[in-house]
C-alpha cells in the first residue's frame, strides 16, 4: 500500500498527488512512468512521473479525470492509500549535452513536460518552454515552468490568458527570431505533437515526442502500446516513451488511441452514477 501524502486540484479536471514511494523516488528520472492500481480490483493505469523528491522519498503524479479509474483515484484523500504503485518504467528522456532546447507542452501533457524542463534547467541548458491550453481555467504549472525556463510562452486557444493561438505559432515565432535549438521536445495530445513535428521538419530540427499509448503490463509483453516508428514496430513502455517524432506514424497511433474511447466514457458515467447514489 502506498500513502497519499499530498493532494492538490490544479484545475477542475486535473489533480496532483504526491505518493510515498521511496524506492521509486530513488531511481526515477524525467520521462519515466509508473503503473498504479487504486485498489486490488482496479485496472492498471500508466502515469508519467511528474516530479520526485529523493530526500522525502515521494513521487508526484498528475492525472486528468477521464475514465472510471481516474475518477476513483480522484476520490482518494490525503492520508489514504492506493494498492499498487510500480516503477520507474520506460526510458528516461535524454538531456545530457543539450545546450538550447524548446520544450513544448499541451494540456495535461505539461505535467510530463515540466520535469524535463526542470532537469534541463538544472543541467544549465537554455530552455524555452511553450505551453498551451484550451482556456485560462485549464492552465496548470505556470509558476513551475517560469522558474525552470529561460523564456516561457503561454498560449490559449481562445485568448483568455497568455497569447491567443497554438503552440506551433509560438514555436515558429521563436525559430524565426533566430533561435537555434539543439532539439525540440514535445509532449501533449497526439494531434499537437504531429503538427509540432511537421513544423520542425521544415527547419530540420531534431524533435523528440513522448508517446503515452494504451498499455497494460508496462514490460513489453502485452503489445498494447505498440506503434510504428521509422517503419518498425516499437513498444512505448520499453523502447520509449520517447521517440524521434519525425519517424512516428501519428495517423496509425491516433486511430489506435481512439479504440476504447466509447467504453471509457460509459465506464466513467457508470462510476459517477454510483458515487452520486452513495452520496444520497
Amino acid at each position: 500500500m502506498y500513502k497519499i501524502v499530498k493532494k492538490r486540484e490544479l484545475n477542475p479536471t486535473v489533480t496532483l498527488m504526491e505518493i510515498d514511494a521511496p524506492l521509486i523516488a530513488k531511481k526515477a528520472e524525467p520521462g519515466q512512468f509508473i503503473i498504479l492500481r487504486v485498489d486490488d480490483q482496479g485496472e492498471r493505469i500508466p502515469l508519467t512521473v511528474a516530479d520526485f523528491d529523493r530526500n522525502k522519498g515521494t513521487v508526484t503524479i498528475i492525472f486528468q479525470i477521464v475514465g472510471a479509474s481516474t475518477e476513483l483515484l480522484n476520490h482518494k484523500v490525503e492520508g489514504e492509500y492506493i494498492a499498487d504503485f510500480v516503477g520507474p518504467l520506460g526510458q528516461a528522456t535524454h538531456t545530457d549535452g543539450l545546450k538550447k532546447v524548446a520544450v513544448v507542452g499541451g494540456g495535461v501533457g505539461c505535467a510530463i513536460a515540466y520535469p524535463v524542463t526542470k532537469k534541463l534547467h538544472q543541467l544549465g541548458a537554455e530552455v524555452h518552454a511553450i505551453v498551451g491550453f484550451r482556456t485560462k481555467d485549464l492552465v496548470i504549472l505556470e509558476d513551475e515552468f517560469k522558474a525552470a525556463s529561460s523564456r516561457m510562452e503561454l498560449m490559449t486557444d481562445d485568448g483568455s490568458y497568455g497569447t491567443k493561438g497554438l503552440v506551433t505559432d509560438a514555436l515558429k515565432k521563436l525559430i524565426e527570431e533566430g533561435n537555434q535549438y539543439d532539439e525540440v521536445i514535445t509532449i501533449g495530445p497526439l494531434i499537437m505533437m504531429k503538427f509540432v513535428c511537421k513544423l520542425t521538419q521544415q527547419y530540420n530540427i531534431k524533435t523528440t515526442v513522448s508517446m503515452n499509448s494504451i498499455m497494460i503490463d508496462g514490460t513489453g509483453m502485452c503489445g498494447c502500446c505498440r506503434l510504428t516508428v521509422g517503419g518498425k514496430t516499437k513498444f512505448a513502455c520499453v523502447d520509449g516513451p520517447d521517440f524521434d517524432g519525425h519517424l512516428v506514424d501519428f495517423d496509425e497511433t491516433m486511430a489506435r488511441a481512439s479504440t476504447y474511447r466509447d467504453f471509457e466514457i460509459k465506464a466513467h458515467e457508470h462510476v459517477c452514477n454510483l458515487l452520486k447514489a452513495e452520496v444520497k
